[in-house]
């Protein structure tokens, strides 16, 4: 049997564990390529429940309310990589991940569509104040005015954050016959007609639609302040379908009751509950003209499909080629498959002479090396060997005892 038709590990060993109700797709996708043992659970599980349910695990995962700890991570040592079925990875200690050489992999692009399209129904739906008519129509008032509703075409939005999300809101933006400008921290080159600014300030005081596309970070904790609240221009619409910490809600919420800001639609929030049907509180709850969604803005059946397979196919990769590409933790090595070999996974710190110490150690052992791929990053190296079959137990061994070592993995 070719080297490629297997693994040298039986596939029924290998535990793999999905929390968060992750898509069908994803189990289908591992059922399908002979892994048996892969289990499915619907919520997030607690620091403690996960230090149990990981002990045996070779891959997790998980979505966005499930956090890896360094306490986690100790007690996971069979743990090969962990896939994150959403946009984002500050739900695990990347710096752990590092030092024990766990993979970690994410869909950074597949709910972009989603994420967009529902930023411009915000945006109409608050530009023409259909959430008060709503509302009054539920209870029973009839209450038809064009007073205060506007179109969107010649309106301007703005971006602030131009990565994926908000390239394609700008894209659809442009087609409703909106104006689009946008703030990033990087150089970024403008799709279509969009206008770079120069500054937050500058940007909030222009527009008339303002939306949120950042990470979760020190710098962007509270970046919507009351001090940047005040700096928007009168009766503008703020949108935030990024992260939580971005906004501070009670200076939102206080420009909402004065009229500052006509209009907001959150869908993240500094803290969220651990699952459906428990209690959730804002300051931003019973006020005019807001909608207030529980953090939906990539949960369409498409795009949890898409992620589905994304994360589970790089997963996959890892498991039974050695391929990187995609990790946050492990340097990206691209491989291509080899016969008449075996191969071998090699990760340590980087630090100066480890490779050679590796090429030494197999020199004066007379083990072949058939082909050798390296990757490095600031704290992590990737080596990957291809050796002679018949010596490979031997290379695992001596791999093992190379100062610096993190992990050595025979593949196939």
């Amino acid at each position: 049997m070719s080297n490629l038709d297997t693994t040298s590990y039986p596939k029924d060993k290998i535990k793999v564990l999905f929390l968060e109700n992750i898509s069908e797709k994803a189990v289908q996708y591992f059922k399908v390529q002979g892994y048996s043992d892969v289990k499915k659970v619907a919520g997030a599980l607690s620091e403690e429940e996960l230090i149990k349910a990981i002990k045996d695990v070779h891959i997790l995962g998980i979505r966005s309310k499930t956090f890896i700890s360094k306490k986690v991570l100790d007690s996971a040592k069979k743990l090969q990589a962990i896939g994150c079925f959403c946009i984002g990875t500050n739900q695990v200690d990347m710096k752990a991940c590092k030092q024990k050489g766990v993979a970690v992999f994410n869909a950074p692009y597949s709910n972009t569509r989603s994420v967009a399209e529902l930023v411009i129904g915000a945006s109409i739906m608050l530009i023409r104040k259909i959430v008060d008519k709503n509302k009054s129509a539920h209870e029973g008032i009839w209450n038809k005015e064009a007073k205060g509703s506007f179109e969107l075409r010649g309106k301007t939005i703005g971006l602030i954050g131009y990565g994926n999300i908000g390239m394609q809101t700008s894209i659809m933006a442009e087609a409703m016959g909106m104006k689009v400008k946008f703030y990033d921290v990087e150089t970024k080159l403008p799709l279509g007609n969009a206008i770079a600014v120069k500054s937050i300030k500058e940007l909030v005081s222009s527009v008339d639609i303002i939306s949120l596309h950042v990470p979760e970070t020190n710098q962007t904790k509270n970046l919507i302040s009351k001090e940047v609240i005040k700096q928007c221009k009168q009766g503008a619409i703020l949108i935030n379908y990024a992260r939580g910490e971005v906004v501070d809600l009670d200076a939102l919420a206080q420009a909402i009751k004065s009229k500052h800001i006509s209009g907001a639609a959150i869908d993240v929030y500094p803290w969220e509950p651990e699952k459906n049907g428990d209690k959730f509180e804002t300051p931003l709850q019973g006020l005019s003209n807001v909608i207030l969604t529980p953090h939906i803005g990539g949960s369409t059946e498409e795009a949890q499909e898409n992620i589905g397979e994304d994360v589970s196919i790089k997963l996959y990769q890892y498991l039974e080629r050695g391929v990187s590409n995609g990790s946050h933790s492990i340097p990206a090595i691209s491989l291509p498959p080899v016969d008449g070999a075996h191969r071998i996974l090699h990760i340590h710190n980087n630090v100066p002479g480890v490779l050679s110490a590796i090429n030494t150690v197999m020199s004066k052992n007379k083990i072949n090396i058939v082909g050798q791929y390296l990757k490095t990053n600031e704290e992590i190296g990737y080596v990957v060997l291809d050796v002679d079959s018949k010596l490979s137990k031997q290379a695992i061994e001596l791999l093992r005892e190379v100062k610096h070592t993190i992990r050595v993995r025979m593949l196939y």
